[in-house]
């Protein structure tokens, strides 16, 4: 994947061609939205330019790469076409309703429409401060916009429905949390940034004009053949629905735990959304946490797929005005769509699943060999992603390296018994069941230890290269990389990482 990696262009250089603005959500009601620029930086210097995504886009990284461009990225130059808003919306956080958050230290600049016909956002995090920032500065660290970076671009190569990073831009000014960091500005492609608390935003105020002009526009925008239901809102919130069932289900497939599954962090899009406290399982135990502020443990790795019903469950309550006019009827139709979530879900994990241990049809006992797998890896603390991944190796004779990933060897072996007689069984070709299964079992994830590698030379000594060769190895998370073996090894204990941090 060609990037950009280079210093703002020098005065003269080409500038290529701007984008193309083409708004809809600063046409909705100004109750949705405040109209502001972003704040200006000191002296922004371009990190990283997306040129794969730009091309996609329908931008030109000429452009974007220009003085002009980058002062656009860094949020110093609003160019024409480009209406800046801070869109409004509320959220249950860790499960207590806040009615006014909003982007707090973000600006959608704007939205284009790709080649392809996709209308994205482009939207700037770290921008400086809105009125809804509730005192805070409105800026972001440079540590956080790199992991978003990593992290976002690496669930895109595999395949997971995500929001994008298309540059990140160092400001030259420095934000203080606990100490003074470099600061920088994020910028963040989506098909859209509605969440679902963007609709309990106007449930809560009883804003009935604004919540069916925000449900058109979303309809529009992601659910078209909604407009054409008998219930246009139910309809809506049933696409919702699959599309949550399908995301997280995929989530837990590669071992990722978002951290902060909020309602303000629930995109109705379907794209995972707000990478603060997320990482990546190391070895398995369904109720690992990472998150610094999830006490609790409610958005453990496990409770994932409940949280996200939980979440539907708001989203219901703020469309019920626009699902009918009588309330218990509303509910009880509400009711039936969110009973969908849990058998979709259902059905996408052990899909994956099956998938992931190479097994093309489903038979009695399959479920009970897949659950004890997983109840063994987690009491005998095995890679998550390296156990899937050496399982392919094993469908080819080589078994021994999976069953080293568990403390005690012998439970794997145990295990693979039972799972080589199964396969053979069905008459798959050894190599043909192993590629199938490389397919969906990643090599290479953001290992949390890595992330924090490269955001540590990144923040204390200005060094990119670590950030750069972590990308590109993501880019191709189920190719082997001859020479790269250190970035599919599991931490050693000493670089475990426990805890990860919002960011803001």
């Amino acid at each position: 994947m060609p990037n950009t990696t280079l210093a703002a262009a020098p005065p003269g250089a080409v500038a290529g061609r701007p984008p193309a603005f083409d708004n809809s959500y600063a046409l909705l009601p100004e109750a949705l939205f405040a109209r502001l620029p972003p704040t200006p930086v000191s002296a922004p210097r371009l990190l990283r330019l997306n040129d794969a995504l730009a091309a996609e886009l329908g931008l030109d990284p000429a452009w974007l790469a220009s003085p002009a461009g980058v002062a656009m990225l860094a949020g110093n130059h609003v160019p024409d076409g480009a209406e800046p808003i801070a869109q409004a919306y509320s959220g249950h956080q860790f499960g207590h309703f806040s009615p006014s958050l909003g982007d707090g230290r973000a600006i959608l600049l704007g939205e284009v429409v790709t080649p392809a016909g996709e209308r994205r956002d482009i939207q700037l995090k770290g921008s400086g401060p809105t009125p809804f920032s509730r005192r805070g500065d409105g800026r972001a660290a440079l540590g956080p916009v790199l992991r978003e970076y990593i992290v976002a671009e690496a669930m895109a190569a595999l395949g997971i429905p995500t929001t994008r990073a298309l540059a990140a831009v160092a400001t030259g000014d420095h934000v203080f949390r606990e100490h003074a960091l470099p600061g920088a500005v994020l910028t963040r492609i989506a098909a859209s940034h509605i969440r679902v608390g963007t609709f309990q935003y106007f449930a809560a105020r009883r804003d009935a004009a604004s919540l069916r002009a925000l449900l058109d526009h979303a309809i529009a925008r992601h659910d078209p053949a909604a407009a054409d239901a008998e219930n246009p809102a139910l309809a809506f919130f049933e696409g919702v629905v699959a599309r949550q069932a399908s995301l997280v289900a995929r989530w837990m497939l590669v071992g990722f735990i978002h951290g902060v599954m909020n309602t303000d962090n629930c995109a109705v899009s379907g794209e995972t959304i707000d990478y603060g406290p997320c990482a990546f399982l190391d070895h398995y135990h369904p109720e690992t946490v990472f998150s610094s502020i999830d006490h609790q443990g409610r958005y453990a790795f496990a409770n994932q797929p409940a949280i996200a019903h939980w979440n539907l469950a708001r989203l219901a309550e703020a469309l019920l005005p626009l699902i009918g006019e009588d309330e218990a009827a509303a509910v009880e139709k509400a009711k039936a769509v969110l009973a969908r979530f849990s058998p979709a879900f259902g059905a996408a994990w052990r899909a994956g699943l099956l998938a992931k241990v190479g097994l093309h049809d489903e038979r009695p006992g399959d479920e009970e060999l897949i659950q004890d797998l997983l109840a063994r890896m987690a009491e005998q603390e095995a890679d998550f992603t390296l156990a899937f991944r050496r399982l392919a190796d094993a469908a080819e004779g080589d078994g021994e390296g999976f069953a080293v990933l568990f403390a005690d060897p012998a439970a794997g072996r145990d295990w693979l018994a039972r799972w080589q007689a199964r396969i053979a069984a069905d008459g798959v070709a050894p190599g043909a069941r192993a590629a199938a299964m490389r397919a969906v079992n990643p090599a290479y994830i953001p290992r949390n230890h890595l992330v924090e590698e490269a955001l540590a030379a990144a923040v204390q000594r200005d060094d990119l290269a670590p950030f750069e060769a972590l990308l590109e190895v993501l880019a191709r998370p189920f190719e082997d990389q001859p020479r790269r073996e250190r970035y599919a090894e599991p931490p050693r204990p000493e670089q475990r990482v426990r805890a990860t941090f919002c960011g803001t």
